[in-house]
């Protein structure tokens, strides 16, 4: 079985998933949703008939002081929707503080033209909202 991280944004969602032995987190795509979680979930169907899943990790927004965002608000009615669809499969929150930010400098770092980062900004959120997950349950 395989965990599926979630950075879940206004336009875009990043999935991250990890290898088959749960050992390490990949990125795998970034979906462009625009507000519509019915695209979300379609996709999210897709990915479920070809792996198998066991936990969706979403990233849950804070401030810095630890209180929730109003983007908080917006992803706990997105993870009910999850729930209410995916009854069988557990959902975890991760706090997601600076994975964006982590993610702009791993971009930086490996010189990534800033035309593409946009598309990939997200699933590199995911794979650190996921990795964060894999290191506290470990």
């Amino acid at each position: 079985m395989r965990i599926l991280g979630i950075d879940y944004g206004d336009s875009r969602v990043g999935i991250a998933i990890t290898d088959a032995l749960g050992y390490t987190a990949q990125g795998l795509e970034t979906i462009t949703h625009n507000g519509n979680d019915k695209i979300v979930l379609k996709r999210l169907d897709e990915i479920l008939s070809e792996y198998e899943i066991d936990t969706f990790v979403v990233g849950m927004p804070y401030n810095m002081d630890g209180t929730k965002t109003i983007r908080a608000e917006v992803t706990e009615k997105f993870i009910h929707k999850l729930k209410c669809k995916y009854n069988k499969i557990k959902i975890e929150t991760m706090d997601e503080r600076l994975t964006t930010v982590a993610a702009h400098k791993t971009m930086n770092l490996l010189d990534i033209n800033k035309h593409k980062k946009r598309g990939i900004v997200d699933t590199i959120s995911a794979v650190y909202i996921l990795e964060m997950y894999m290191n506290k349950k470990s």
